[in-house]
């Protein structure tokens, strides 16, 4: 099968990269994982990739005189590895129009709660913060707000009376590691399309 060239950004360790790249292992799973980008030079997703055979690019947040610029400098090394969908796993940087409108509908993202409760940063750390007895993850597309774009899917995790917030954040992770290649293999293969804001199935 041809299989849709995607691209991973990363800043840290990289652990839903992994996961993705085991996915891609399958002849049948319509991802290539094509190249990983990081804005930090030692993050170990890049690492990860490397140890994969996997091309990867550092580019630093020095240099660039606008978050727009250094977005268009993302978009130039991605249009040369003809990358065709971007999936954000762990990227801290929020994305400006300018890559979005480079891949229209083509960039999805993990976000470790389900949204649209506890967007932006630590959102483990919030719903524990809160209390809330279900927490869980949500991959969806990425759009100019901060974890505001159509959801793709959701799974939930338990809530127990006796967790850390370690062990939620433990919990919830291992839910990514399941969802987020599912979710992805479901969008790139057209298994589910975007009307509005609703993510269906395409038949």
């Amino acid at each position: 099968m041809n299989k849709v060239r995607v691209a991973v950004l990363a800043s840290g360790s990289g652990s839903n990269l992994a996961a993705l790249i085991a996915a891609a292992k399958d002849p049948a799973y319509p991802v290539e994982i094509a190249l990983v980008v990081s804005d930090k030079e030692r993050a170990f997703a890049l690492e990860r990739a490397r140890a994969a055979d996997i091309p990867t690019v550092w580019i630093g947040r020095k240099g660039h005189a606008s978050r727009r610029a250094y977005d268009q400098a993302m978009v130039d090394v991605l249009m040369r590895h003809e990358i065709q969908w971007v999936a954000l796993a762990g990227f801290m940087r929020i994305v400006t129009t300018t890559f979005l409108e480079a891949f229209p509908n083509r960039v999805v993202n993990i976000h470790p709660s389900l949204l649209p409760a506890f967007p932006g940063l630590d959102a483990q750390g919030q719903a524990f913060t809160y209390g809330v007895k279900v927490a869980g993850a949500t991959v969806h597309f990425v759009d100019a707000g901060t974890d505001t774009g159509p959801i793709i899917a959701q799974r939930s995790a338990p809530v127990h009376l006796s967790d850390t917030e370690d062990e939620l954040k433990a919990r919830i992770l291992s839910i990514e590691h399941e969802l987020y290649p599912t979710a992805l293999a479901a969008v790139v293969g057209g298994e589910l399309v975007l009307q509005g804001r609703k993510v269906v199935p395409s038949r």
